[in-house]
């Protein structure tokens, strides 16, 4: 005997059920639902508006920091120039060499609050109470070196310390300068061997780039943004602020949240962050009166809504179905999940319908992000280690350069010329690629780099190598990213003029072509093969570095994927190498730059 299908209510269409329950029921449940959904609108709105406000306290955070880090950097900036470690080591400034010594470190104070506007003014210090300064002077004859100031700098040890508004104390500005209206760091400055304190970096902070910062942002219709230190005092507050005192909870309270208290019969809305760097606390407040007009308004439009839809709607409630709104809920979880740093969710389905759509679509989005992530901690990894090369480059090279000068010194007076140009060439080699530290140079000053490179393995080969270097004469003040044609040049000695029959020829050509600087390398070398040739062309284009692929380790192209990474890096992708090669008969590197142009200081 067949079984009769068990009945299952899930098993109901859904339209049916719901005309079903919207008929059982009367308005008065509709009405609980709405309310009951007024009551979930509340809360969403509440976080919004909570989440709304940390999102531009951070962006704001951001920006302060920002300001901050730059007064660290150019302290850092001062501590290690010669000329003001000079003056620091000098009791008294008496000749006429340390005035004018003296003048030039007030230019270079004066080219940092060029560079960074928000500085009101920059002091140096040393120990003997000498100071130098773009904009501050002391008002009195008083050791600056007995001020509070002084003797917070020293007692942080070389560590960058934000002390806020100045008080009490007996430098003024040619600007005068408010107190209120300026925000004071320090650094002191230490000698590494002997920790001894040499002097101390003062700066003055604008408020007004503070006030920048917060004022464009409103919340509601009266709420604001304020920024407190860590001792509660204010260090930017609007004209009229709603409340005249910080309520003591926010110094003892957490890193970031929100809170609500009562402030002369005004239910307030306290919302803060703070700022690690700086220990500043950004706190945006507003009243919450103003989100329960809109919650009102908003329970209003449900409540009518749900009336009318129980009178009017029942006819259209078939529409609506699970196969529509649990496949959308379960995206729009999705989402909040992603949102929340979880990238490795995923839509599972079969569906063919838009929504399955959707889904495989949020998928690739994922991956995509995913892909664009790698790539971004992969480039600014990659810009680090540039940094660090550079940097280690920079350590004691005059060191460097006086022992080369002497050993051709030493060859040419024993009679051997060559070895003596050789070591010249070198010494220039170093010289050109460390540069002080500046990536950006002439590109004079590159060619002659290379042609010292060109120099020394010319005295190596002999007569296998032979080059010759042409320079447009319009471009001679343009300058470039540095060491970009040793590598390109390297690779056609090596891989090209090494590996042919006879005698080979470089030949490099720096022009001006539509706008651009055109590097053009070419040799007479061996070439490249079609399938390296393509592999070549392929990593330049992904700007990775080389990698085993596919289980075949390519070992070639290192130094050109190195130049390519950082003229893309530098310039945008727009710019960088292209290489054209015929087995047998040589290969051209074509590098392209943007033209920037350096004015000669006279």
């Amino acid at each position: 005997m067949m079984k009769k299908p068990v009945f299952k209510l899930n098993n109901f269409p859904i339209r049916y059920k719901i005309i079903t329950l919207l008929l059982l029921i009367s308005i008065l449940p509709s009405m609980g639902l709405g309310l009951l959904t007024g009551y979930t609108v509340e809360r969403i709105i509440d976080n919004q508006a909570t989440q709304h406000t940390l999102q531009l306290i951070g962006q704001v955070n951001k920006t302060l920091e920002s300001y901050a880090s730059n007064m660290q950097n150019i302290s850092y900036l001062l501590s290690m120039d010669l000329e003001i470690n000079t003056f620091l080591s000098q009791k008294q400034p008496t000749t006429n060499q340390t005035e004018d010594e003296v003048y030039s470190i007030r230019q270079f104070m004066q080219g940092l609050s060029t560079l960074y506007p928000e500085v009101a003014g920059i002091l140096v210090v040393n120990s003997h109470g000498n100071y130098v300064s773009n904009e501050l002077y002391s008002r009195s004859n008083e050791n600056l070196t007995e001020e509070s100031w002084y003797k917070e700098a020293v007692q942080n040890e070389g560590i960058f310390k934000i002390i806020g508004h100045p008080a009490n104390r007996s430098i003024t500005s040619h600007v005068n300068y408010k107190n209120s209206e300026v925000v004071t760091v320090v650094r002191a400055i230490i000698e590494p061997e002997t920790q001894e304190v040499k002097g101390v970096v003062l700066i003055d902070l604008k408020l007004r780039v503070i006030a920048e910062a917060t004022k464009n942002v409103r919340l509601g219709k009266y709420g604001y943004l304020m920024v407190i230190d860590e001792n509660g005092e204010e260090i930017y507050s609007p004209a009229n602020p709603l409340v005249k005192e910080i309520p003591k909870r926010l110094l003892n309270s957490d890193d970031s949240g929100y809170f609500s208290e009562e402030v002369e019969g005004n239910t307030l809305q306290f919302i803060y962050q703070k700022q690690p760097f700086t220990n500043w606390t950004t706190v945006g407040i507003f009243s919450t009166d103003e989100s329960i007009i809109e919650v009102k308004t908003i329970h209003l439009y449900v409540i009518s809504f749900v009336f009318f839809v129980c009178i009017f709607g029942i006819t259209a409630s078939y529409y609506l179905s699970n196969s529509m709104s649990k496949p959308i809920v379960q995206l729009m979880s999705f989402m909040r999940k992603v949102e929340s740093g979880n990238l490795s969710i995923r839509y599972k389905g079969d569906r063919k319908d838009e929504i399955g759509m959707l889904g495989r679509s949020f998928n690739h989005m994922i991956v995509k992000v995913n892909d664009l992530i790698s790539l971004t901690e992969q480039q600014e990894r990659q810009k680090r280690e540039a940094e660090l090369r550079s940097l280690q480059a920079h350590i004691k090279p005059h060191f460097l350069y006086n022992t080369l000068d002497t050993i051709s010194w030493m060859a040419r007076k024993r009679g051997a010329d060559d070895v003596s140009e050789v070591v010249a060439s070198l010494s220039r080699l170093f010289r050109i690629g460390l540069s002080k530290g500046n990536d950006i140079i002439l590109l004079t000053e590159e060619i002659t780099h290379i042609q010292s490179y060109l120099s020394i393995q010319k005295a190596r080969y002999r007569d296998k190598l032979n080059y010759s270097i042409k320079l447009e004469p319009e471009i001679h003040d343009v300058t470039i990213l540095k060491l970009v044609l040793q590598p390109i040049v390297e690779n056609a000695i090596y891989h090209g003029i090494k590996e042919r029959k006879g005698p080979g020829h470089i030949h490099i050509h720096a022009k001006e072509e539509q706008d651009q600087l055109v590097l053009k390398v070419t040799d007479d070398g061996k070439g490249i093969p079609s399938d390296k040739l393509e592999a070549l062309r392929e990593k330049m284009d992904s700007l990775y570095t080389v990698k085993e692929e596919k289980g075949k380790r390519v070992d070639f192209g290192y130094g050109m994927m190195n130049v390519q990474a950082r003229i893309k890096l530098t310039y945008g992708d727009q710019y960088g190498l292209t290489i054209d090669s015929i087995l047998g008969e040589g290969t051209v590197v074509m590098i392209h730059l943007p033209i920037q142009r350096m004015s000669v200081k006279s």
